[in-house]
């Protein structure tokens, strides 16, 4: 579904990811595992497209200068110099770090404007599933969205993300901030998710405790660059991420 081959970006000189190659299956779980800083988000940015808008904006009030080089390919097409509208089209959706949400807005409108592409039949189908996936936040849909705990806006912002219908969800950082419960609450969902309806998930995460249970297959990033891949049972099994990560 997904292939990226020796994807490079450089922030003016500091480089951000490191001739990265990875390959993402439909259907599966797809983790990404690194500190903070490793050049997750950035990776992220890249294959949703954001990274696209952010260097044209910098580009147009003179700022840092943004260079990506290598490729990325998605159900065997070239996207590398595709935008992020574009990406969302093909069913490509990005789940941002520390859960964006229209604090003024409610649940339910939040939900709405995410799925302003779709029909509201639509729109009006996927809420349903999102409320199913997420039964927390039924009795807050019509709570501001700012006044919502740190994992009932992540589970907001997951499911705004659902509404735009993706086949490939990327999730940065879904677990950050969150307690130890609504971490397990989020991961289970996310499980649910793949399973019941078929997407394929990559999810970024410093936190591989509660993740490398739950995927297929995982990638290790260190300063930009891919230092182990492996099964989630393998790389469960690894000493230097036992050590790196679960203090054993």
């Amino acid at each position: 579904m997904l292939e990226i081959e020796n994807l490079m970006v450089f922030f003016e000189n500091a480089l951000a990811v490191n001739g990265l190659t990875m390959a993402v299956n439909t259907g599966e779980i797809v983790g990404v595992i690194g500190s903070n800083s490793a050049g997750k988000t950035t990776l992220m940015n890249t294959v949703s497209g954001l990274i696209i808008d952010m260097r044209i904006k910098e580009k147009r009030k003179g700022g840092e200068r943004i260079t990506v080089y290598g490729r990325i390919s998605f159900e065997g097409e070239d996207i590398t110099e595709a935008s992020a509208d574009a990406r969302v089209q093909k069913g490509i959706v990005l789940s941002r770090e520390r859960h964006p949400v229209f604090g003024e807005s409610s649940v339910i409108e939040n939900l709405k404007i995410s799925g302003h592409l779709r029909k509201r039949s639509e729109i009006a189908e996927t809420m349903d599933s999102v409320f199913e996936l997420f039964p927390a936040l039924y009795p807050l849909r019509k709570r501001k969205a700012g006044f919502l705990s740190g994992g009932e806006q992540q589970m907001l912002a997951i499911g705004m993300a659902l509404t735009v219908r993706p086949t490939l969800l990327l999730l940065d950082e879904p677990l950050l901030g969150l307690s130890p419960l609504m971490q397990k609450a989020v991961v289970e969902a996310i499980v649910n998710l793949n399973q019941d309806s078929g997407i394929t998930v990559v999810i970024c995460e410093q936190f591989a405790r509660p993740v490398l249970p739950i995927i297929d297959r995982g990638y290790v990033v260190e300063n930009g660059m891919l230092t182990l891949s492996g099964t989630g049972a393998e790389l469960m099994d690894n000493p230097e991420i036992k050590a790196a990560y679960f203090g054993i």
